[in-house]
C-alpha cells in the first residue's frame, strides 16, 4: 500500500492533467458550457419537487431544499459509479502503450466529480440562505468528513467497477440500471423515517444511507450528526476502498491482453 502511495505521488502530475482536460472538456462546444455544472442539479431538484410536492404531495417542509442538500452529493456518487467504471475502457491505447499506475484513472475520474460537487455547493449554500433555512456553524464543520468519506466510498467502488468492467464489458450498462434502483434505496427524496421499521437494519446496510442522513442533519436540520452514523459512514467508505483496490490491483494484470 505505501510502495501504491508513493507511486501515485510520482504521477501526481499526470493525475492532474487528466483532472485539468476532463473538467475544461466536459461540456466542451456546448452552449451553456460550464454553466451545466450548476443547472443538471437545478433542473432535477425542480423536477422532484415538483412531482413530489405537487403530485405526490410531500409534507416536509420546504422539501426542494430537503431534497437539494442530498441531491447534490448522490449526483457525485452515482456520476462516479456510472461514468467512472468505463474510465479504463476509455483509456485503452494510454493503457496498452504507456507504464502508469491505473489508479491514475478512476481516481482523476473520481476527483474531477468530487470538484464538480463542490463547485454545486456554492448553489446549496445560496439555496439555504435564500430559502430562510439557513446554516449552523458547529454542525457545519461535520460537513467536510462527510464528504471526504464519500470521496473514499465513490472511489472504492470506482475502482472495483472499471477494473471488472474490463473484463464484462455488459457491466456499464447494468451499472446504469443499478444506480438507478440505488437511488430509490437511498434517503434522497425520502427521509428514513418512513422506512418501515422490519426493513431498517436491512436499508442501514446501503453504504450511501449514512451518508446522506449525516450531510442532510447537518444541513437541513442544522444538528450534529450522531457519532453512530459518521462511524457508519467512515467504516463503510475505509471497507469499499480497501476492497476497491485489492480487486483492482490483481485484475489490471490482465488489462492490456483485454484492451
Amino acid at each position: 500500500m505505501i510502495s501504491l502511495f508513493k507511486n501515485l505521488y510520482n504521477y501526481r502530475q499526470m493525475m492532474f492533467s487528466l483532472i485539468h482536460r476532463e473538467l475544461r472538456g466536459r461540456y466542451k462546444g456546448s452552449v451553456l458550457g460550464f454553466l451545466w455544472t450548476f443547472l443538471n442539479p437545478l433542473l432535477q431538484m425542480f423536477v422532484y419537487t415538483f412531482v413530489f410536492s405537487i403530485i405526490m404531495r410531500s409534507d416536509i417542509e420546504k422539501y426542494y431544499i430537503f431534497l437539494f442538500v442530498a441531491l447534490i452529493p448522490w449526483i457525485f456518487f452515482s456520476t462516479s459509479l456510472a461514468g467512472g467504471c468505463g474510465c479504463v475502457l476509455a483509456s485503452g491505447d494510454m493503457v496498452k502503450k504507456i507504464y502508469f499506475p491505473r489508479e491514475v484513472l478512476p481516481i482523476s475520474f473520481v476527483t474531477t466529480a468530487f470538484i464538480n460537487m463542490l463547485y454545486c455547493f456554492v448553489v446549496v449554500f445560496a439555496a439555504l440562505l435564500v430559502s430562510g433555512i439557513g446554516f449552523s456553524l458547529k454542525p457545519l464543520l461535520y460537513l467536510p468528513i462527510f464528504l471526504l468519506v464519500e470521496y473514499i466510498l465513490a472511489l472504492g467502488i470506482t475502482l472495483f467497477a472499471a477494473a471488472l468492467t474490463v473484463y464484462i464489458r455488459d457491466l456499464q450498462h447494468i451499472l446504469g440500471i443499478v444506480v438507478m434502483a440505488w437511488q430509490f434505496l437511498t434517503p434522497v427524496m425520502y427521509s428514513a423515517k418512513r422506512v418501515p421499521e422490519r426493513y431498517i437494519k436491512l436499508f442501514y446496510l446501503n453504504p450511501m444511507t449514512p451518508i446522506i442522513e449525516g450531510i442532510r442533519s447537518i444541513l437541513y436540520y442544522k444538528e450534529v450528526p450522531q457519532v453512530s452514523t459518521l462511524l457508519a459512514a467512515t467504516l463503510f467508505g475505509v471497507f469499499f476502498v480497501i476492497f476497491g483496490e485489492i480487486v483492482f490491483s490483481r485484475l489490471q494484470r490482465g488489462f492490456a491482453e483485454e484492451l
